[in-house]
């Protein structure tokens, strides 16, 4: 049962790498894969966990002693604790996807947009990718890239020039959104799991990270010459649905429930959802009582409720998946059994890091951060020597949110932005391995490298 559960996340990984060739919805892989796992954890928990490879089942057992169930540890801990964590995490994002939606739908963006203006293809990949990199910050990686791979389609006629410049938005986005602490799924878990601090993940991952986008971006910058062809765009799209002010108001609003999310959390000491959900029901209230002077038409287009039901509910239901596996195999000892080969045979954090990075361009980032958090376990302040690099705000979690945020670009489908890109432009996974992945591995290990000098510097 114990490798028929590892069994089953390897294959259901498979069918959620190659999505585009088995036509089966990543979310629906991942909820089939996490109910089975769980499933099976449940039917052959005894066996399982008597194994002994589970650190959750021996400090339960040092809880309760002889009174311990496997069936109940399973049940009403195992399962329940992932849960919380999970839930965490998808209210987190379904508030954020919710608040910047609206912006959208007030057309809150366009005031960025029309201020990008430039018909050199060099200096508008600069602009993009700088753009990405500090709005992913504000915002999140997957979130910009949609919003700034929709802008493109404005900007540019030519496909295969818009695939460069999509190339280049995950990668900026994916950066931009390792430092910080709500720009990536993988940061936010690592914030909310108290492994780093906010103002910890700025100060130590922001220069790896535009080291990182610097160097791509100047790589990409050698396949674009000359000047960009506009598009024609059509009368819908030139349409004002709002005033400039309501524009500027909807942006400054949401920008700001977004950004006080971390200050919630430093003075509250609450879990950022809550922040999050505050700043969303503000918004909310505020857009409410705004409505009630505009006409019929715009309050089913600009109401809050509407914009809910088009977040991207696949999305977050493969995080359920892909988390909720994850915590199976977390309380069955798997990733303790990892950890404790990782530490043997290579017992260097910048080493496994980098490792995990890597491999995080096949089986996607979030995942991997998760398993990490659940194979590691922050160390006491006390801590020394190796140990020392596990407490929080040490080196391994600074290193992991960087190496976890960025690896991902090195394929198309190992980040949550490289496969929103894929599906928005139709981008082929042979043609970004062939043209971007190894720019994209260069950016990644200079950045990596900047992070090392600065641990020996600091």
């Amino acid at each position: 049962m114990f490798y028929l559960m590892l069994i089953l996340f390897v294959v259901g990984y498979g069918f959620i790498m190659f999505e585009h060739v088995n036509h089966i919805n990543k979310a629906a892989t991942a909820l089939l894969m996490s109910s089975l796992i769980w499933a099976i954890f449940a039917l052959g928990g005894s066996d399982i966990l008597n194994l002994g490879f589970s650190s959750a089942w021996t400090k339960y057992l040092e809880e309760l002693g002889s009174l311990a169930e496997a069936k109940e540890f399973i049940t009403h801990h195992a399962l329940l604790d992932n849960l919380a964590e999970t839930s965490s995490i998808l209210f987190f994002l379904l508030g954020a996807m919710t608040i910047v939606d609206l912006v959208d739908r007030y057309q809150g963006f366009r005031i960025i947009t029309n201020k990008i203006n430039s018909s050199s293809a060099t200096r508008l990949l600069w602009i993009i990718s700088l753009l990405t990199f500090f709005m992913s910050a504000i915002l999140d990686n997957l979130t910009t890239t949609i919003v700034i791979i929709t802008v493109l389609r404005k900007l540019l006629t030519d496909q295969k020039n818009r695939w460069i410049f999509a190339s280049v938005v995950v990668v900026s986005a994916n950066a931009g959104g390792a430092w910080s602490p709500i720009g990536d799924v993988t940061t936010i878990m690592l914030w909310i799991g108290s492994q780093l601090t906010a103002g910890h993940i700025i100060a130590s991952v922001i220069l790896p990270s535009l080291v990182n986008v610097i160097v791509a971006t100047y790589l990409f910058s050698l396949l674009t010459k000359g000047q960009v062809l506009r598009p024609v765009l059509p009368d819908e799209e030139t349409v004002d649905f709002t005033t400039p002010s309501e524009r500027m108001f909807m942006l400054i609003i949401g920008i700001l429930a977004l950004v006080s999310v971390p200050v919630f959390k430093t003075v509250t000491h609450l879990p950022p959802y809550l922040g999050m959900l505050l700043g969303l029901g503000v918004l909310w209230v505020m857009n409410d009582r705004y409505l009630r002077h505009r006409p019929h038409e715009d309050k089913r287009h600009l109401n809050v409720s509407s914009v809910i039901k088009s977040v991207d509910i696949p999305t977050v239901m493969f995080f359920l998946g892909i988390l909720s596996a994850v915590g199976a195999l977390q309380a069955a000892g798997h990733l303790d059994l990892m950890a404790s080969f990782l530490d043997e045979h290579v017992k260097n954090i910048y080493v496994i890091n980098i490792i995990i990075g890597i491999v995080s361009s096949i089986v996607d980032n979030v995942p991997l951060v998760a398993a990490s958090m659940g194979m590691y376990h922050i160390a006491g302040t006390g801590a020394a020597g190796y140990m020392a690099n596990f407490v929080q705000d040490g080196n391994f979690w600074s290193f992991l949110a960087y190496c976890a945020g960025t690896g991902g670009s090195i394929l198309i489908i190992g980040s949550a932005a490289g496969v929103a890109a894929m599906g928005l432009e139709k981008i082929d996974f042979m043609w970004y391995l062939k043209k971007v992945s190894l720019i994209a591995l260069a950016g990644y290990l200079a950045g990596a490298a900047i992070f090392y000098l600065q641990t020996i510097i600091i």
